[in-house]
């Protein structure tokens, strides 16, 4: 055996190894912590097909919806989620869908989504749910102020902040395969399609996908019909690269420079009868994004109101592809 056959060799032994460790953590480390009581919510309300006729119809079944979830779950003397709750019921919140069993699921609206031309897809990664949706709903206004300030004249745009899926834990097995991905792939993608059947398929729409949200994204963009997408703290969408996710959009990219995520093993191996890793970083030469700048934020900084990733998303959203700056 040839000394490159042995490297290639150890090298292989080595991702396994450092892939194992993780998955091994990831199951040990959470298990203390792991059992929550379930808190009791109605079902999702019963809604009539998405067009903009309905929209107003389904943004008032669904704030009674978080209404009625926030009732039961002060009777189950829950304050901390029966709080959240009754904040996405009040009057000035747009919720395209809403689930408040289990970990919970929102979509929401900012801006008229009816009559916009820009309208921006954000797609979260590990740890949303209902308990932390404060955060991200954060992110989603902090890019609706952006966009609304740096749009040209005339210009109308949305953002749809959407909690379609349950999400892995930072520190769980799930985080680190697609399992969780290739659920909520349809999800996602039949989002887009009502997004495109009620605004009569004119708006250009962008996902904005961070961290494992990412790989959601890669799950589902084969043939999806958005025009941008943009990956960011990425640990890798599944595909090697971005020809690989079989899409039209333009692919983008970006890390900022204090992102743990640098660190995580960019290799895709098979574990315990399951597929583990993410394969291509998607920053790399040998993915094929349009690598943007993001500045020298951590994980949670790419939305960060004036950060340099923030301004170049913005900027992706409304068409402005010349104006992306670039490391």
């Amino acid at each position: 055996m040839g000394f490159a056959s042995r490297y290639r060799r150890r090298v292989g032994r080595w991702r396994r190894a450092a892939l194992a460790v993780l998955v091994t953590g990831a199951v040990v480390v959470p298990l203390s912590g792991a059992v929550r009581p379930e808190i009791p919510a109605p079902p999702p309300a019963s809604l009539a097909p998405l067009s903009a006729s309905t929209l107003d119809e389904a943004y008032a079944a669904n704030r009674a919806n978080a209404a009625e979830a926030a009732r039961m779950a002060a009777a189950h003397h829950d304050r901390g989620r029966a709080a959240r709750d009754r904040s996405l019921a009040g009057p000035a919140r747009h919720l395209l869908a809403f689930d408040g069993r289990g970990s919970g699921r929102v979509t929401e609206v900012l801006g008229d989504l009816a009559r916009a031309d820009r309208i921006a897809v954000l797609v979260p990664g590990s740890d949303t749910s209902l308990d932390t949706y404060g955060r991200f709903h954060a992110a989603a206004a902090a890019l609706y102020g952006q966009l609304v300030r740096q749009a040209p004249g005339g210009t109308r745009t949305a953002v749809v902040a959407w909690l379609g899926y349950e999400t892995p834990g930072t520190v769980s097995a799930t985080v680190t395969t697609t399992g969780r991905a290739e659920q909520a792939a349809p999800r996602l993608r039949a989002l887009v399609a009502d997004l495109r059947s009620m605004t009569g398929g004119g708006p250009r729409i962008s996902l904005l996908c961070h961290s494992y949200g990412s790989v959601v994204c890669g799950r589902a963009a084969a043939g999806l019909a958005v025009d941008d997408i943009a990956l960011v703290g990425s640990p890798g969408t599944g595909a090697a690269s971005a020809t690989g996710l079989r899409t039209r959009a333009r692919v983008w990219a970006a890390r900022g420079g204090e992102d743990w995520v640098e660190n995580i093993p960019h290799v895709s191996a098979s574990l315990f009868g399951t597929t583990v890793g993410f394969g291509t970083d998607p920053v790399s030469p040998a993915f094929g994004a349009r690598v943007f700048a993001a500045g020298d934020g951590g994980h949670s900084d790419y939305f960060r109101p004036g950060s340099t990733s923030l301004t170049n998303l913005t900027r992706i959203v409304l068409g402005e592809t010349k104006a992306v700056t670039h490391d």
